[in-house]
């Protein structure tokens, strides 16, 4: 995330000119090649969709 907000080297483009960013959802992936295929799959969800990815993610968090 600091990378991602400019506080350190790198990050993309976009998220270092819109920031500050916020870390909503996060899943374990055992490998990149899985993680990618994930984000594309919730890349491609309807908004509301979404929305409750993060909900549900934040009602199961320690």
């Amino acid at each position: 995330m600091r990378q991602h907000n400019g506080e350190i080297k790198g990050g993309a483009k976009y998220t270092r000119a819109n920031t500050p960013c916020e870390l909503v959802y996060q899943e374990l992936a055992t490998d990149r090649s899985n993680a990618s295929k994930r984000e594309y799959e919730i890349k491609h969800m309807d908004k509301s969709d979404k929305l409750l990815l993060i909900k549900s993610a934040s009602t199961t968090s320690c």
